[in-house]
């Protein structure tokens, strides 16, 4: 008896901590009801909050998945994963009262017929630990000591850095949950990466760590100063920081090797942006990168927001997945 009395327990335990990790797959539930759930005017959303990595690779966060109205699971459908998964959906749910319009954008091109069928994955950041977890890890080897004694001075902290982990959750955790529980097309040619600013950049790592995996990815507004933010610091270590992620992009991404798209705004941060993704740019175009398989744009009035990067999300989405 009391080893049937034991196996309930756990078996009561085991519901419970799905519950709370969001992890209900019964169609048409998930998420329902919480608070912290977004709310979105086009298809629907299936809301996991504090999903947790199994391994304990990052903190639990919540995970949004947007379907289009038409979801059918007799059809095969795209993933786009993106960064800072709160601020995609509900205005409302924002601090700044500004998201990027995911739901509309991606609904109206689906509906338009201009790109293949797709569902994209919100991943919430972590907040304390934001930067750590987007900055591109292995950039960070390339410092020079004082340069990463700035670096960490400035914003990085003495934390460890966490681009590694966070990316072998999307891989190796979040991924398979997503295969198992939607109709989509595991292969890389439809698995893609976006996000902005630290975002972008963990976008463009992801194509270099996981090449088998995604098969692109949409970086706006992307922060290649590496989280240097004081701008009237000597150049000797803002320019450094840029060169050693370019020199990573260019040992470890192939040209033409997946589909890459960069742009930037002219107005708040990103005003600061273009002699640094103006070298991006450059040593992509002479190492052989071509028109469809890298595009960078600049987006005047555009600042460093929400609001600017729904207003052209519709750019990166076309280029990505469009038909």
């Amino acid at each position: 008896m009391r080893f049937f009395t034991k196996m309930l327990l756990l078996l009561a335990a085991a519901s419970v901590m799905a519950s709370c990790c969001g992890i209900d797959k019964k169609a048409g539930n998930v998420g329902d009801g919480h608070p912290d759930k977004p709310n979105v005017s086009v298809g629907k959303l299936d809301f996991y909050p504090e999903f947790e990595s199994p391994s304990g690779l990052v903190s639990a966060r919540n995970v949004y998945v947007w379907l289009p109205s038409d979801y059918s699971k007799g059809k095969k459908y795209s993933v786009v994963y993106m960064s800072d998964g709160q601020n995609l959906f509900d205005a409302e749910k924002m601090f700044n009262h500004q998201e990027w319009k995911v739901d509309e954008t991606f609904g109206r091109l689906l509906e338009e017929k201009k790109i293949q069928n797709c569902i994209v994955v919100g991943v919430a950041n972590s907040f304390r630990t934001r930067s750590q977890e987007y900055f591109p890890q292995d950039v960070f080897e390339l410092y020079s000591p004082e340069l990463k004694d700035y670096s960490r001075s400035k914003r990085l902290g003495e934390q460890d850095l966490l681009g590694n982990n966070y990316l072998k959750f999307l891989v190796e955790e979040l991924k398979p949950f997503i295969d198992e529980n939607y109709s989509t097309r595991k292969d890389r040619e439809h698995t893609f990466h976006m996000g902005s600013s630290m975002g972008g950049l963990i976008s463009s790592y992801a194509v270099t760590k996981y090449p088998e995996v995604f098969g692109g990815a949409g970086c706006l507004s992307t922060h290649s100063v590496l989280y240097i933010t004081d701008y009237n610091a000597e150049q000797d270590f803002i320019d450094p920081a840029n060169q050693c992620y370019v020199d990573y992009l260019k040992a470890n991404l192939k040209p033409n090797s997946c589909k890459l798209y960069m742009d930037r705004g002219d107005q708040t941060l990103d005003a600061q942006y273009p002699k640094y993704q103006d070298r991006i740019d450059k040593m992509l175009k002479d190492t052989g990168w071509d028109d469809d398989h890298f595009v960078s744009k600049v987006f005047p009035g555009l600042a460093h927001v929400e609001d600017s990067w729904a207003s052209r999300l519709e750019v990166p989405v076309l280029y990505l997945l469009g038909k």
